[in-house]
């Protein structure tokens, strides 16, 4: 293993800390999706408009820590403490959250963790939206007709992963940059980059 693929303390205190707090995101977004519920009856496939901010721990700590498993620990974690918080899924959410987290990483594992431009963020968000909807198929959705549900909850799922996940982890991690809080890590030093 090279030096620049070896994890710093640094990297594994703010991979946990990014977990952590996406973790009670989670469990607050948890509480969106019960609630949105009713609102989608329309179309129900459309309500993975909101799926999408499962997978922002993964993008964004692949943005910031730029090693090798970040996106996947990131995102493993963060479903743990979801799990242990209770959610209306339970503990599947754990097997889902470290398959999202490899999606999302297989993108950064492509350019060798060495790119990390939005173009890179949004086929992280992306690929961690098609494992999701993949899983998902066989885990939540396989009773449900193929083309008038699965597939629509599939396209829906991977745009939505796409733009909150992919567009906005690169987002916010262009928000933080400024902050000074990134200084430590190349995504603070390599401004013009990001």
């Amino acid at each position: 293993m090279d030096m620049k693929s070896r994890w710093r303390t640094m990297d594994i205190v703010i991979a946990a800390v990014i977990a952590v707090a996406f973790g009670v995101v989670f469990w607050a977004w948890d509480t969106v999706w019960v609630a949105t519920e009713n609102l989608f009856l329309f179309y129900p496939p459309a309500q993975t408009v909101l799926y999408g901010m499962w997978f922002l721990p993964a993008v964004l700590s692949g943005l910031i820590i730029r090693k090798p498993g970040a996106a996947f620990f990131t995102e493993t974690v963060a479903a743990i403490i979801s799990a242990l918080l209770g959610n209306k899924w339970g503990a599947m959410v754990i097997f889902q959250g470290a398959a999202q987290g490899l999606g999302a990483e297989l993108a950064f594992a492509l350019f060798r963790y060495r790119v990390f431009t939005l173009p890179v963020g949004l086929l992280s968000g992306a690929l961690a939206g098609v494992v999701a909807a993949v899983f998902d198929w066989f885990v939540w959705t396989y009773a449900y007709e193929l083309w008038s549900y699965r597939v629509p909850y599939a396209l829906i799922t991977v745009v939505s992963a796409t733009v909150l996940a992919g567009a906005g982890g690169w987002l916010l991690v262009r928000a933080l940059v400024p902050t000074g809080v990134l200084d430590r890590f190349e995504a603070g030093r390599q401004r013009a980059l990001i």
